[in-house]
């Protein structure tokens, strides 16, 4: 373990260690995050406040802090054989890993929207927008383990086996037969070489096993490219039968209590981040697999997942980018430059309190889209895909500023902030990269007008308390073609940040409006300044 602050020398022989902000850590996450805590009470989740108090101390101690770094440090390891040369097909983790999925899932990340738990999903976003800050890529398999849940619900007898083993909100990370644990996760396996996110062009083949003695059993052959999470107990994914494209949830060992043997993992991704997660190719060799849904309707049921793996994507790019900023913060803080503080210097105080709207309105905007989903509202189809678009390509910006905010300091591995840039353009790529998901915002208009309606409702109705949006709203074009996609998603997205700052009534709420919907430069502080920047940054500093 490396030395605490306490223990490290800052008098050395040729100079004094001064001028250095104590680490961010031991703070709590919820406490000291106002912008969270208020969304959640907006969004129905008062009630969860104590629960989520408790859990932002956890989230925001040193010792948690620290499984993220090393769960980093010491990426999954791929064993195909053992030493007598009988294939393994398993993913070994640093323990720091299981600590961290042991922590989040027995929080109830991946079981509150589905267990009964008032504003399940608020509390599911709240849960995974704090332990999401100690480390992203065990987020993942927690996110995908949530999600199916919706999909696994369209087949009543698979869903009576596995929903109850993901509600049972426990992690054991032991590799053996389902029902012999205490809890299980799901993972996913969708995309492959030729196609990428057109599925439609996937090539594994489904042939029903007459031998299972049960019509939804099939055995499948083929590969994926990518297999988020290849050590969970069963996996979505999708085959061709003569019907067409079908879901199906292939899981690591039968109901017989045997290893589903035709499940090979070929090799982990090298990734640019998200290092924690075990991202792997992996090819079907006759593997059993179970179908989900109707023959033929695997898109239609995949999307039941994707929606909400979607939500997560939004949630998860808005934990970094609140992760990023109060770095950035504590930091200016507890360092001056030129016989000030950054952050009492004019220059500095314009560009934090640009970041801080941009993370304060990402919050927002992902608590409100967790609240449509509690509510069953019409507006969450489209708003997920206009969030996720937005949001998680605002991520790399604000990290990339405030990691600047750091210096020097920000640039280098022993900190924080290298992880947080790698990780940070992740979310926009995966569960559909931009064109995809502005396309599927222009398939959703035209099939679902009654999206599109709860969305125009929602968004005239903040009218009328900030003249900027008013304006702004006044000039939206909402036509869907393909040319203008991106461009209309974007618009969109602001305008649904702005409306749930004011429907909240945030103070941020107008000077986000100043900030993005009034002109300006292109990159943080570089705009007119009609903001009480001081007041921003004390509102989002972290507290110690």
């Amino acid at each position: 373990m490396p030395a605490t602050p306490e223990a490290a020398l800052t008098r050395l022989d040729t100079h004094e260690v001064t001028n250095q902000p104590a680490p961010l850590e031991d703070v709590n996450l919820f406490a000291g995050d106002r912008a969270l805590a208020e969304a959640v009470a907006r969004a129905g989740g008062g009630a969860h406040a104590a629960r989520l108090h408790a859990f932002g101390a956890r989230c925001g101690s040193a010792e948690v802090l620290g499984w993220g770094v090393e769960a980093n440090r010491h990426p999954p390891e791929l064993l195909s054989f053992d030493r007598f040369g009988r294939r393994l097909d398993e993913v070994r983790f640093h323990p720091a890993y299981h600590q961290l999925m042991a922590l989040g899932l027995e929080a109830g990340v991946a079981a509150v929207p589905w267990d009964g738990t008032e504003a399940g999903h608020v509390l599911h976003v709240a849960l995974a927008f704090l332990i999401g800050q100690a480390d992203q890529g065990t987020s993942c398999p927690m996110t995908m383990t949530y999600a199916a849940v919706p999909a696994l619900r369209l087949e009543p007898e698979a869903a009576a086996t596995w929903v109850p083993r993901i509600t049972a909100a426990r992690y054991d990370p032991a590799y053996r037969p389902a029902e012999e644990k205490a809890g299980a996760t799901i993972g996913m396996a969708m995309t492959e070489k030729q196609g990428g996110s057109d599925v439609r062009a996937n090539s594994t083949r489904a042939e029903p096993d007459g031998a299972t003695g049960a019509s939804a059993w099939a055995r499948l052959r083929g590969h994926k490219w990518f297999c988020s999470a290849p050590m969970c107990d069963a996996f979505l994914t999708l085959a061709w039968l003569d019907e067409g494209l079908t879901c199906f949830l292939v899981p690591r060992w039968l109901p017989d209590g045997t290893r589903n043997a035709g499940f090979r993992i070929m090799q982990l991704k090298e990734k640019l981040g998200d290092r924690s997660n075990a991202s792997s190719e992996i090819e079907y060799h006759d593997a059993l697999a179970c179908r989900i849904g109707p023959p033929g309707r695997g898109v239609a049921t995949i999307i039941q997942m994707v929606q909400h793996t979607r939500l997560d994507c939004v949630a998860g790019s808005a934990s970094t980018m609140r992760a990023a900023l109060a770095q950035a913060l504590w930091h200016c803080a507890g360092r001056s430059a030129f016989q000030k503080r950054l952050v009492d210097q004019p220059a500095m105080q314009a560009v934090l309190a640009d970041l801080v709207v941009e993370s304060e309105a990402a919050t927002a905007l992902a608590v409100r889209l967790a609240q449509a989903f509690d509510r069953k509202e019409p507006l969450a189809r489209l708003l997920t895909p206009i969030a996720k678009y937005w949001v998680c390509k605002r991520a790399p910006w604000l990290v990339a500023e405030a990691m600047e905010c750091l210096g020097g300091a920000g640039y280098v591995e022993t900190g924080p902030m290298p992880r947080l840039f790698r990780q940070s353009p992740l979310n926009a790529i995966w569960e559909g990269s931009g064109n995809v998901i502005a396309l599927d915002v222009l398939r959703a208009m035209a099939r679902e007008p009654e999206s599109l309606a709860a969305l125009e409702e929602w968004l005239m109705a903040a009218r009328g308390q900030v003249g900027a949006y008013d304006a702004f709203v006044e000039s939206l074009d909402i036509r869907p073609a393909e040319p203008q996609a991106r461009l209309m998603v974007e618009r969109l997205a602001v305008a649904a940040e702005a409306a749930t700052l004011i429907h909240w009534e945030s103070p941020v709420a107008a000077p986000f409006c100043a900030l993005r919907l009034d002109a300006r430069g292109a990159l943080p502080g570089a705009h007119p300044g009609r903001v009480d920047a001081r007041a921003l940054i004390e509102r989002a500093m972290p507290a110690a």
